[in-house]
């Protein structure tokens, strides 16, 4: 026996090893993980956790895989200074002194020519962790340099939601596994949050539950629906109102619920009248009789739960729609009844106290605050979009990847390629962003830092540990936020601060248990009691009630201002006609969509999810591309006034004819001709509060011969 004794500490320390850990990407799901770590420090399979009630162990594929891109070839791993033109990708390594003293002088030199205000600090949600994101405001406010106005996710759907339900929140989302009708709304969740479909399929199994489904297209979650509601895109509004007209006009509006809870509900019902299934049928594109169907579902069901999804962003009539459809569980009274109500977000139910991670006590509310969907305009020095400031002069870029993701992309890249426009660029691969940088410094990854999630689908904080050690010489978005701030002469008592004492700091200013306590646990459920999570003691307006009659000049929404065409909007739910319709010029209309294997424009350097996704391609239905003269992989042009855009025709007959959609944010190299699919969408301000209507634009396509 004692011949085999000295192998066993060796093949001990080979053993696989395993942490706790939480997945950092823009996706409700936010979930708990397990990770493996390898015997040489790296990460390997990347576990779901069944004992996180919500995410119960399921997790996508790209994280499941998530050391292929952790542990990929083409990661940054040193700072790099930029030798040739700007976009040539032509860098050299320097160390990490030369390179933040290069970033400081940069914001320095900025400040001095035109003001503090001249430097934009510009981030976004490449993590979601609360440290690691957010922490860049610290320097914004301790420097007064322009602030951030985060808009190109969720602010037309949030501000409907507002407008209805006074905050953003609703009923526990593991409430669906008790539910008789769950319907999901705007949200392709087999793709981007796979969860839902983890209770939604429950509730099936168990109780006979029916799926529905409305989208624009027939997405993976509209091929697992008993009710597939195919509509046009930015009619969501029309349908929820023949719903509603339905409800009312078979006795199935719960008119007791109403008069305790809801405001002008005889005024919405007047109003309803004459918004009938064929008139909504006439705009959406839906079979009368399908209407009808569903709409008796709903009004015979009371157990009818509404997961609403983040496709009301994306449209620029998409705040009028989420208020329209959040109204259907009021006037069903869905609300009263477990598995019934409806939730968008949980993010309101956190009630974080962020003043040490964000430095909300340096904010000077006078400072600018600058659009981040509009950075084609503010870099192009569009007075409009400048707020009365002067231009940006310097660009320091954490978590995101403009170039690629932001709507209008031509004048996105114009901005970029200014030579008086000073940009680092803080990240992980060589990104379209990061080829335009003037410096580029390398970032870790999740299980290389700590970090503290919150999530959107569920109600849970989650600790996020460090796991290994990074590669070569990256580092964290903290650590270099703070070496910054020491160079730029910027004051706080959080550039002071180790992650961990932040998260400490912040969970227990926050009331919630220490740092040691959710080291322990892992994860912590604060999920609301039954009746506030359904309003069952008023909905978070001043008068307790629901709003169905909205001010939108007027909504209360931390904005710095109000945005596009509000004197217009419908105070009460209809459908806004201000959307890009098409016309005979351009006589599609193109939704850009999520793709199943990459997440906006991160996972798109991954192999595996390269070969799964595929060239950039356009789906096409059958009949309109047979019009065209176009075939199955034909090359075709979609353009509109913003440019032009070649893709791979797919024909698809799951949409409605004049509409096509392509579903990836591929980076600028895998198109011919160098344009991503963001060329085509505008930058224009979405009402009330901004966004960008990334569904919503009218095209031509034509074959590329």
């Amino acid at each position: 026996m004692n011949v085999h004794a000295p192998n066993a500490a060796p093949a001990a320390a080979r053993a696989v090893k395993s942490g706790a850990s939480v997945c950092p990407h823009d996706c409700p799901s936010t979930c708990a993980l397990k990770v493996d770590v390898m015997p040489d420090g790296r990460i390997g399979r990347v576990h779901g956790v069944k004992e996180q009630s919500y995410t119960a162990g399921v997790i996508c594929a790209k994280v499941a895989r998530y050391a292929e891109r952790a542990n990929h070839p083409d990661r940054l791993t040193h700072p790099l200074l930029r030798t040739g033109p700007k976009g040539s990708g032509q860098f050299a390594r320097i160390s990490w002194d030369e390179a933040l003293d290069r970033v400081a002088e940069g914001l320095l030199a900025a400040e001095r020519a035109h003001g503090a205000q001249s430097v934009w600090p510009y981030f976004y949600a490449g993590t979601m962790g609360l440290v690691m994101r957010d922490g860049i405001n610290r320097l914004t406010h301790a420097k007064g340099y322009s602030r951030f106005f985060s808009t190109i996710c969720v602010n037309p759907a949030w501000s409907g939601y507002v407008a209805g339900a006074g905050r953003i929140a609703g009923a526990d989302p593991r409430e669906m596994r008790v539910s008789d009708l769950v319907t999901l709304w705007g949200t392709n969740a087999v793709s981007t949050q796979v969860n839902v479909m983890t209770h939604a399929i429950h509730a099936r199994k168990t109780r006979g539950a029916k799926i529905a489904v409305v989208d624009v297209y027939r997405t993976p979650t509209m091929e697992q629906a008993d009710i597939p509601l195919l509509i046009r895109p930015g009619t969501d509004g029309a349908l929820a109102c023949a719903v509603m007209h339905v409800l009312f006009r078979d006795g199935h509006a719960d008119r007791a619920y109403l008069a305790a809870y809801a405001r002008d509900a005889e005024t919405l019902e007047v109003h309803l009248k004459s918004r009938t299934p064929a008139w909504a049928a006439a705009i959406c594109g839906l079979p009368v009789e399908e209407i009808e169907a569903y709409a008796r579902l709903v009004g015979e069901t009371p157990r009818a739960y509404f997961r609403i999804g983040y496709g009301f962003s994306r449209s620029r009539n998409g705040a009028v729609n989420m208020h329209a459809v959040a109204s259907i569980p009021v006037v069903a009274g869905s609300w009263q009844h477990e598995g019934g109500g409806a939730l968008h977000s949980m993010s309101g139910t956190y009630g974080w106290r962020k003043k040490m991670i964000e430095g909300l006590d340096r904010l000077d509310p006078t400072v600018r605050a600058l659009d981040q969907s509009r950075i084609g305009p503010i870099l192009m020095g569009e007075a409009d979009a400048l707020a009365g400031g002067p231009k940006v002069a310097a660009l320091f870029i954490q978590n995101t990847n403009p170039v690629a993701i932001a709507p209008e992309q031509e004048k996105v890249k114009r901005g970029f390629a200014r030579e008086d426009l000073f940009v680092a660029v803080h990240e992980q691969f060589m990104t379209d962003t990061a080829k335009m940088a003037d410096i580029v410094l390398p970032a870790t990854m999740f299980t290389e830092h700590d970090d503290l999630y919150q999530a959107g689908g569920h109600s849970h904080i989650q600790l996020g540990a460090k796991l290994v050690e990074p590669p070569g010489e990256c580092r964290s978005n903290h650590d270099v936020i703070c070496a910054l701030a020491a160079r730029v002469g910027a004051d706080h008592p959080g550039f002071a601060m180790s992650p961990r004492e932040l998260i400490d700091w912040t969970l227990r200013e926050s009331g919630r248990a220490p740092l040691d306590e959710l080291e322990q646990a892992h994860f912590l459920d604060v999920a609301a009691p039954f009746r506030e999570a359904h309003f069952l003691d008023g909905f978070a307006h001043r008068d307790k009630r629901f709003h169905f009659a909205v001010d939108w000049a007027n909504l209360a929404y931390p904005a710095p201002d109000k945005f596009g065409p509000v004197a217009d909007m419908p105070a009460l739910p209809d459908h806004w006609a201000v959307i890009e319709e098409a016309t005979s010029e351009h006589p599609f209309r193109l939704v850009t969509a999520p793709a199943r294997n990459f997440l906006n424009s991160s996972f798109t350097e991954t192999a595996t999810s390269q070969e799964r996704e595929g060239a950039p391609s356009l789906l096409i239905h059958p009949e309109d591309a047979a019009g065209l003269g176009i075939c199955e992989g034909d090359a075709v042009a979609v353009e509109n006034p913003r440019g032009r855009v070649e893709l791979r025709a797919r024909l698809f007959d799951g949409l409605r004819r004049g509409v096509v959609v392509s579903e990836q944010i591929q980076p600028t190299r895998a198109h011919r001709g160098g344009r991503g699919i963001n060329t085509l969408t505008g930058a224009d301000p979405v009402a009330p509060v901004g966004g960008a209507a990334f569904h919503d634009n009218r095209v031509r396509v034509e074959k590329i011969v």
